[in-house]
């Protein structure tokens, strides 16, 4: 008989997230067979922005997400910017670079650190840690969990270094429609440069020999929590002031093909509803298109995310997707590739930032006081450290009249679409061998590995009855 395991909420992760996963006996070995994916709050940031001044969006999104507030700054930004074709001069560009890089440090630290090692290996024996779950901790990675306090202090020097310009993290005033309002110093230059100096050798000689650590000690990981297979980015960080060259390139791969397509249309980007509880009049939209009205309870709906598909299918976003698209890493698709595509990602990131340091004007203005906010329509894509993110955006004299978010982890943990195919990390729980259904650390392992970030996309809950709890292992 199947058993049905429920997690609810997930730990270790952000924002509120429920996971059903169902276990059965498949060739002698038990392992998950089915799976849901359920965001159990309401997102309403959408629905709050229409009729407030353009110029409110990025500062208003930035208070979706704690971790990454950067990043939908930036989209809020760049929608906004691309309403009236505009871009933002050369100091302008490298200190926004410099500011959500600062940002993907800190956040690709924490994932590792505090949200997902524990699955791997054991915390301290002391409050908040003693409660973790009797499973399957292997031997040999006691100095990952003897770096914890060192991974902190590099959290918070990450959070610093992006203040240098930007004033304070992990928001931020200074990212705006016409530049960034500061002006890049000497001194401040240098300060900037000794904090990157100190997390590059903490990424390459730490982090990324932590990671691999974990990798050889669980290399069954390799193999496990494939997914879809399919892959996708926007691209992002601008690398010339036309905006036409990235660090990171866009584009997706089917199958984990070698061969990328470079570029997509966003008119093939939907969003499915059938099992969300959201009005059925937005189903098969594009988030030019849709809106955001809840209906709640629904049919067969299970989740208040969508289920945004490519080409009508899921793709995967996030570090690896990145790095595979921009042909960094092809190794594979798996809980462990996820891992060392991040780490490896991180160290591409610190060194792309020391040279846009060097190429700051010190004394000379980021910000273009021409730029002008006019009625029309624009879209902002770009990276956060989960992966793609799109904002969207329709102004009618200066108010927004419509605006759509599309989150990574709305791309990662949809549910299912209208024809009932999984989404991303539903599909890479499925085959997942579980040895305890009372405790499944495995299924915990596999949902980590794609750092989900329900903050990003739901924001409000009316509880109504007792939910159905399983702690995991870690801090509550």
């Amino acid at each position: 008989m199947k058993t049905i395991t429920v997690m609810d909420p997930v730990t270790r992760i952000e924002g509120h997230m429920k996971v059903e996963i169902a276990i059965d006996s498949l060739n002698g070995q038990m392992q998950v067979v089915d799976a849901h994916c359920t965001g159990t709050l309401f997102r309403g940031f959408e629905t709050l922005l229409n009729g407030r001044s353009a110029l409110d969006a990025p500062l208003i999104t930035q208070r979706i997400c704690g971790v990454c507030p950067i990043s939908h700054g930036m989209a809020a930004v760049q929608a906004l910017e691309s309403v009236s074709d505009w871009l933002p001069p050369k100091n302008g560009r490298l200190l926004r670079n410099l500011t959500l890089g600062a940002n993907y440090l800190q956040s690709h630290i924490l994932h590792f650190y505090l949200l997902a090692a524990l699955d791997y290996v054991a915390g301290p024996a002391a409050s908040l840690w003693s409660k973790a779950w009797q499973v399957d901790m292997r031997s040999g990675l006691e100095s990952v969990a003897a770096h914890l306090p060192a991974a902190l202090t590099a959290r918070r020097q990450a959070h610093e270094m992006g203040a240098v310009f930007s004033g304070k993290m992990p928001t931020t005033n200074t990212i705006i429609p016409g530049g960034f309002t500061a002006v890049p110093s000497s001194a401040a230059i240098d300060k900037y440069r000794k904090h990157l100096q100190t997390l590059t050798t903490f990424i390459r000689n730490v982090y990324l020999a932590d990671v691999m650590k974990v990798g050889e000690v669980y290399s069954d990981y390799f193999q496990i929590g494939k997914g879809c297979r399919n892959l996708m980015a926007y691209g992002v960080f601008e690398m010339d002031d036309t905006n036409t060259s990235r660090l990171f390139v866009e584009g997706y791969a089917e199958n984990a093909a070698s061969q990328v397509q470079k570029n997509f249309s966003t008119t093939d980007i939907s969003e499915s509803v059938k099992y969300s509880w959201y009005a059925d009049q937005s189903e098969g939209l594009s988030p030019t298109a849709g809106d955001t009205r809840p209906e709640y309870p629904k049919g067969e709906a299970y989740s208040w995310l969508k289920a945004p598909r490519l080409l009508k299918k899921p793709f995967e976003v996030g570090p690896l997707a990145r790095m595979w698209v921009n042909g960094d890493y092809r190794v594979g698709i798996s809980v462990m590739d996820r891992h060392v595509a991040r780490a490896k990602e991180a160290i591409k990131i610190a060194e792309a930032m020391n040279g846009w340091l060097d190429g700051l004007t010190p004394g000379q203005t980021a910000y273009d006081t021409k730029f002008d906010q006019y009625s029309g329509v624009g879209m902002g894509l770009l990276e956060a450290p989960r992966g793609a993110l799109g904002h969207w955006i329709e102004i009618k004299q200066g108010k927004i009249s419509r605006y759509q978010v599309i989150t990574p982890t709305c791309w990662n943990a949809s549910p299912r679409d209208s024809q009932g195919v999984a989404g991303p990390m539903e599909q890479a729980l499925i085959g997942t061998p579980i040895e305890n259904p009372d405790q499944p650390v495995e299924a915990l392992r596999v949902i980590h590995s794609y750092d989900p970030c329900l903050s990003c996309a739901v924001h409000i809950i009316r509880p109504d009855k007792t939910p159905v709890v399983t702690f995991a292992p870690g801090p509550r």
